[in-house]
């Protein structure tokens, strides 16, 4: 058994966070990201640790006052299938609903994931805040070969469905 800490991202974390996400990118999974970007936006990264290592992490973006974006979504390889980017990705969703976001949004190559997790596939036009934001200065705009997808924060809680509370699932056992 292993022990996950999740946790806010602090700018020394920046160039842990740098490794994990330009590992990914190699695997042909991200967008480049700037490593100055990172350590400016450290805070806003949710990282697990595993015996002081970060072996995953995810950014909670904000593009507008109700909608947020999940980008670098990444898990080292040794963690992966084991229900790291779902605990990951419940503790954004909980942060985003806490900071008053209606929608949480992410771009992915491939949707199952985020469709397991409750997103919807959207047209990218459904995201226009997005693509002012971050896809006209992409150098695949128009030819992205990504998904958009959507998580409406507001109507999970009106249909009642729940997920562990953040606070809950901060240390867990994974296999």
């Amino acid at each position: 058994m292993t022990d996950l800490l999740l946790r806010a991202g602090t700018p020394t974390d920046a160039e842990a966070l740098d490794t994990l996400i330009q590992a990914h990118r190699e695997e042909g999974h991200l967008l480049a990201r700037d490593a100055d970007e990172i350590r400016r936006r450290a805070s806003r990264f949710v990282v697990c640790e595993v015996d002081g290592a970060i072996v995953a992490c995810a950014e909670l973006a904000p593009l507008s006052k109700t909608q947020a974006e999940i980008r670098s979504l990444v898990v080292a390889r040794d963690f992966r299938r084991a229900g790291v980017a779902a605990r990951v990705v419940d503790e954004v969703r909980q942060r985003a609903r806490s900071a008053g976001f209606d929608t949480l949004c992410a771009f992915t190559h491939d949707p199952r994931f985020f469709v397991r997790q409750n997103f919807s596939l959207v047209p990218h036009l459904w995201l226009p805040n997005k693509i002012a934001k971050d896809c006209v200065t992409c150098p695949l705009f128009r030819r992205c070969d990504q998904h958009a997808m959507v998580l409406p924060l507001k109507e999970i809680a009106r249909y009642g469905i729940n997920r562990v509370p953040a606070a809950e699932h901060r240390r867990v056992a994974v296999a």
